[in-house]
């Protein structure tokens, strides 16, 4: 059996040319996780469902799956982390939304706090010098307290379809080299 890839877009999801939605349908064992709401998300039901996946697809391959959130999805993993009861391959965490900043939208705001603890598997953090939704230095305190290895784009805004990035041969990369 091939592992399984979950996709777990941010609010309001990812569109037909964004790179994840490329990816469901180019990435081996890459799946999408339908979210409860896509406009007005909430936290437990976020976590709810990212919980039915992972167990689905442990279900369905015995094997660990790998996590790639975007944006408020990187933070539904993370809070999912915190009493997740599967083990995980890895997570790639690809401009993770600052729910903890002033200017947040409001419907995110019940994503904080933010959970700041080592997560139990190995994680990258994508993020930009740039992002609207985070800033760097925040960006680089949520990839040393999730204890996940940082990498950082020049002028990538927040890495979604109005950066520029559809089709990412370079997130592809990264994502093959975590798993």
């Amino acid at each position: 059996m091939s592992r399984i890839v979950l996709l777990v877009p941010g609010w309001q999801n990812s569109g037909p040319g964004h790179w994840q939605s490329l990816w469901e349908a180019k990435v081996k064992g890459a799946r999408r996780v339908e979210m409860p709401n896509w406009d007005f998300p909430r936290r437990p039901e976020w976590v709810e469902a990212l919980d039915d996946e992972i167990a689905r697809a442990w279900r369905d391959t015995e094997e660990p799956p790998v996590l790639v959130g975007h944006s408020v999805g990187c933070i539904a993993i993370v809070h999912w982390a915190k009493e997740g009861r599967w083990p995980i391959r890895a997570a790639m965490l690809v401009a993770p939304a600052d729910v903890d900043r002033e200017e947040c939208p409001e419907p995110l705001r019940n994503f904080s706090p933010c959970p700041r603890r080592a997560l139990p598997f190995p994680s990258l953090l994508v993020a930009s010098q740039d992002d609207p939704y985070t800033a760097l230095a925040a960006a680089g305190a949520m990839a040393t307290a999730w204890g996940s290895r940082l990498v950082v784009l020049d002028a990538a805004g927040h890495i979604n379809q109005a950066g520029g990035f559809g089709e990412w041969p370079r997130g592809e990369a990264l994502l093959k080299d975590l798993m």
